[in-house]
């Protein structure tokens, strides 16, 4: 399935943008120009699950002009408690589906381009090409490092994300001669090394969390603000404690 949604120029704000982002271009790093530079920008969303969601969300609502997606999965029951762009009459139907109809109602001015793929080395170039930034919200290291690698040869930002129990952590790779995945760890762990959420379980709050992080990252990547350089965020939601690495 290919869905795509074309909306035509977004670099002219109108009126009705005027309405929905005044509160935002109020804000003075961002102004009427910062909001242009978002209304332009194409974002590729890798994976459409827990941190894929809220990513999703907020870049819409903030106004993105274009977003992609990349997602091969349905949504199953146990998906609900923590991916809110679904409702259980959405079960058995594929994430790329609900979530752009989803997303659409909220802004129907965004370009859509969700395909219900799953992301491998030999289509990453082809799906990849011609976005500005690549937000990896994928649940698993085969698909992290497909991701940096391909990005690195396009000279594509990522922003990368992950949790774990209480934890998450978030960098950006690639970024104006930033360093990349390979760069802070040099090969994939083992797999017992890295369990996933149906093997340690995650509390609802956590991927909206660090999702919400990872769109705030983006966002400022894209007006043109200060971002994470060659810099890994590591925090613990139990006790609130934030480190910040260089490497």
């Amino acid at each position: 399935m290919n869905t795509i949604n074309n909306k035509g120029n977004h670099s002219q704000l109108t009126r009705e943008d005027y309405m929905l982002y005044g509160r935002q271009m109020l804000v003075p790093e961002i102004g009427w120009e910062g909001q242009q530079q978002l209304a332009r920008a194409k974002v590729m969303v890798i994976g459409a699950g827990g941190l894929g969601c809220p990513v999703l969300q907020y870049l819409n609502g903030a106004g993105v002009g274009h977003l992609g997606c990349v997602d091969f999965d349905q949504i199953e029951i146990h998906n609900l408690h923590r991916q809110l762009l679904y409702s259980p009459e959405d079960i058995a139907a594929y994430k790329v589906k609900i979530a752009e109809a989803t997303l659409r109602k909220q802004r129907p001015a965004t370009f859509f381009a969700f395909k219900n793929q799953r992301l491998t080395t030999e289509n990453a170039v082809q799906l990849l090409q011609g976005y500005d930034l690549v937000v990896d919200g994928s649940d698993n290291f085969k698909t992290r490092y497909i991701v940096s690698d391909s990005c690195k040869k396009m000279e594509i930002p990522v922003i990368y994300g992950s949790i774990l129990g209480f934890e998450g952590q978030m960098a950006v790779f690639g970024h104006q001669g930033g360093k990349t995945l390979r760069d802070l760890f040099a090969s994939p762990p083992p797999a017992k090394m890295a369990p996933n959420c149906a093997e340690n379980g995650v509390l609802a709050t956590l991927p909206g969390i660090m999702g919400l992080l990872m769109a705030q990252e983006a966002l400022k990547l894209l007006i043109g603000l200060p971002v994470l350089h060659n810099q890994l965020v590591l925090f613990n939601t139990l006790n609130w404690q934030w480190r910040t690495l260089r490497f």
